[in-house]
């Protein structure tokens, strides 16, 4: 599946999965007493406070599976965004996670954020995310509560605001990789505290992102598909769907090009690709210069 940076992700239909027995459901629908609901509000009021809401039931053990049918900082070099290449031919490169997941943080620091390092103007990027929805109602499920929903809501929304370069005020393009992947990394770094604003500004401030839109995103009530305004919410719905039509159920699971390339699982890496190497930076760099060359 080929990825740009101002392509939403495509339609998917709504398929429905079993809830797991210890996720949260998240909800949209107004008037709805539900614990996802409260904490939809709380992310409004992260902008008034600076105390770190505590939200119950959140297990931070044996993160790496959502059950059911489907179920070191990167930071901008000096100088500006890295350079993209006129060819748009770039390597899909995905990492599929959950917010509050330990195995999240170390793929990402081990193995993603280091290649892209190296390697980014070749890659196409884009972060999805593990949680459970139905076409019964507007609920999402996140294995690790209210706060993970949150987690991934904020990281999808830092991915898909708008970016005008600097000095051209009329052109948009979607946020740069270095820019939303530094951001969501700097969340996973801390992800205990997910969603503390505190957290959240220092993150969004390091990598040029403004918190305003983030929480604006967040917070939505209603969605605007025409002009490409979609909700948090609806960015996770559609993330979540996307992991579970492609049978990803695993955080950390990194896909190249289409295929699975690497898993992070309960602290070890497995099914990995090049005869278990596909774990190191190295062999993920010259496979993705490999895929370069050959589709250049």
């Amino acid at each position: 599946m080929e990825k740009s940076e101002n392509r939403p992700y495509g339609q998917h239909h709504y398929v429905e999965i079993p809830t797991s027995p210890d996720a949260t459901p998240i909800r949209a629908r107004r008037g709805r007493n539900s614990q996802l609901a409260v904490a939809l509000s709380l992310i409004s009021l992260l902008t008034l406070s600076t105390v770190f809401f505590a939200i119950p039931n959140i297990n931070f053990p044996a993160c790496h599976k959502m059950r059911g049918k489907l179920g070191a900082l990167l930071s901008s070099p000096k100088g500006g965004e890295t350079s993209v290449l006129a060819s748009s031919n770039k390597v899909p490169l995905e990492a599929h996670i959950m917010s509050k997941c330990p195995d999240a943080q170390d793929c990402l620091q081990k193995l993603v954020v280091p290649t892209m390092e190296r390697i980014s103007e070749k890659v196409d990027f884009e972060l999805s995310f593990i949680a459970s929805v139905t076409n019964q109602s507007s609920d999402v499920h996140c294995k690790h509560g209210p706060g993970e929903c949150i987690g991934d809501m904020l990281m999808l929304c830092a991915q898909d605001l708008p970016f005008s370069p600097e000095g051209e005020t009329e052109k948009t393009t979607r946020m740069p990789t270095i820019r939303s992947l530094g951001f969501a990394n700097c969340l996973v770094g801390q992800y205990e505290a997910i969603p503390d604003r505190a957290l959240v500004q220092n993150c969004a401030l390091q990598h040029g992102i403004d918190f305003e839109s983030l929480n604006s995103c967040v917070s939505r009530q209603e969605d605007d598909p025409n002009n490409g305004d979609l909700s948090g919410l609806a960015l996770l719905r559609q993330s979540a769907v996307h992991s579970a039509d492609l049978e990803v159920h695993t955080s950390c699971t990194v896909r190249l090009d289409d295929s699975v390339w690497c898993v992070r699982d309960d602290g070890e890496w497995k099914n990995c690709a090049k005869e278990g190497e596909g774990s190191q930076v190295s062999t993920l760099v010259e496979e993705i210069e490999r895929l370069w060359q050959e589709k250049n």
